[in-house]
């Protein structure tokens, strides 16, 4: 009982953590903090195996640290530390208080919602999933509510990693092809949006959404 306690009290810094991606100014900054949080996943990817007694989530754990918390952060920094385009905080739409305020609501609603849901599987782990659903949509809110192209791949970041500890909870022994295809995903999609992050830049000098418009004909 106390194994699931840690890991429902452990779940609740990813809430933290995206927030520090999603408010940080500075995109080397976001990344350090986005490689934190994928290191909490692992952690917790560690204490699930032992507590289902599931050795794939193991080597889920041993992927998801070396894609999430080594190379999705070095591609990041090695990407966008050449975009000059002032402080990302300055595309920001929602105030860091709101932002907070608005994390903690859809928190408590995702956990309102599953406590209707009967989860055998998962039943003493359902603060733990509230959250990882919450981080998913907070990782879309942050795609849409945000103008900074920069910004909204570390909403795909967020979301992908919400979406992760979900399937890490309700499927735990999953094959391990599945787990290592899920946890190589964000390598392959974070470089591709970094690499049009990139041509958009060289192109407009800037990396707003709003300003892809001009590219129109």
């Amino acid at each position: 009982m106390h194994e699931f306690l840690f890991i429902n009290g452990l779940s609740g810094l990813l809430i933290i953590t995206a927030l520090l991606v999603i408010l940080s100014k500075k995109a080397i900054n976001s990344a350090i903090f986005y490689s934190a949080q994928s290191f909490v996943i692992v952690v917790l990817f560690i204490f699930l195996g032992a507590q289902t007694g599931s050795g794939e989530l193991y080597l889920w754990s041993f992927t998801a640290f070396i894609t999430k918390v080594l190379l999705v952060p070095f591609i990041m920094y090695t990407m966008f530390r050449r975009l000059d385009d002032g402080e990302l905080g300055s595309g920001q739409v929602m105030p860091a208080a709101f932002s907070a305020i608005g994390a903690a609501l859809i928190v408590i609603l995702c956990y309102a919602v599953l406590s209707r849901v009967t989860l055998p599987s998962a039943e003493n782990l359902k603060p733990a999933l509230a959250i990882s659903l919450a981080h998913f949509f907070l990782g879309l809110s942050c795609i849409v509510a945000q103008r900074n192209i920069l910004k909204q791949v570390f909403g795909y970041c967020l979301m992908e990693n919400g979406s992760h500890l979900t399937l890490a909870i309700l499927a735990p022994n999953a094959p391990e092809l599945v787990e290592i295809g899920i946890a190589t995903d964000a390598v392959f999609a974070v470089a591709i949006m970094a690499v049009l992050g990139t041509r958009i830049f060289a192109k407009l000098n800037s990396l707003d959404a709003r300003k892809l418009t001009t590219l129109k004909g």
